[in-house]
């Protein structure tokens, strides 16, 4: 997977930039770009796809499988 080369900066917080994360789906094809955070740990935005619907502001923590 290639970064874009320029990551976009947050509009929530303006100081953090938002970075993209994969993951891969129930048949193990992967899904690039699932979900964009926030580098700026205190501002916490991110914007995620979700069974096709697109959600945001939801807490983003670790998997535990």
């Amino acid at each position: 997977m290639t970064l874009p080369s320029e990551l976009p900066t947050c509009r929530k917080c303006s100081a953090g930039v938002l970075l993209p994360l994969s993951d891969y789906g129930r048949d193990g094809a992967p899904i690039m770009f699932k979900a964009w955070v926030c580098s700026n740990a205190e501002c916490g935005f991110n914007v995620r796809i979700d069974n096709g619907e697109l959600g945001y502001g939801k807490s983003v923590g670790a998997s535990l499988k």
